[in-house]
């Protein structure tokens, strides 16, 4: 299984560089998609409903302080996209290619709409601080739900 910091080095090799909150979106989106496509995690770390939106804290815990991520990523992260299987690759890719053109605030706020963000944010006022994980049973349903829905759509 991938780690949240290898999918981070293949996002950001394939973008060359992102702002840290749109890396957090995009990694929620690779967790969400690879539980649908795949059936599993694509990595282990866990991910927090915070106030804009899924954050994977062991990431948020080494880019902390920067605005910017450029790749290769420090060496610090422990980070190698070659570690990624051929599935968790293609997952990656995918998100990319779909939603790498989005900027951080449009990938928030659609996380906003989302079940999963919503659900683990539920009693929370909209900028009240919290740190509940995101389940990851939740995302696989409503991923595979638009999976389900595009198959029925044509």
């Amino acid at each position: 299984m991938a780690s949240a910091h290898d999918s981070s080095d293949l996002v950001l090799s394939l973008l060359g560089s992102a702002t840290t909150m749109k890396l957090q979106k995009l990694l929620y989106y690779c967790q969400g998609w690879h539980l649908a496509w795949d059936g599993e995690a694509l990595f282990d770390e866990r991910i927090e409903a915070w106030a804009n939106g899924p954050v994977v804290r062991d990431i948020y815990d080494l880019h902390r302080g920067t605005f910017r991520l450029n790749h290769p990523l420090p060496a610090s992260w422990g980070a190698d996209h070659e570690r990624l299987t051929k599935d968790e690759r293609e997952t990656v890719e995918s998100v990319v290619d779909f939603y790498g053109d989005w900027s951080a605030d449009q990938l928030s706020r659609a996380t906003h709409g989302e079940r999963p963000w919503i659900e683990a944010r539920e009693g929370l006022a909209p900028t009240e601080r919290g740190t509940r994980v995101i389940s990851l049973d939740t995302m696989q349903d409503y991923f595979s739900g638009l999976m389900d829905q595009q198959s029925e759509d044509g």
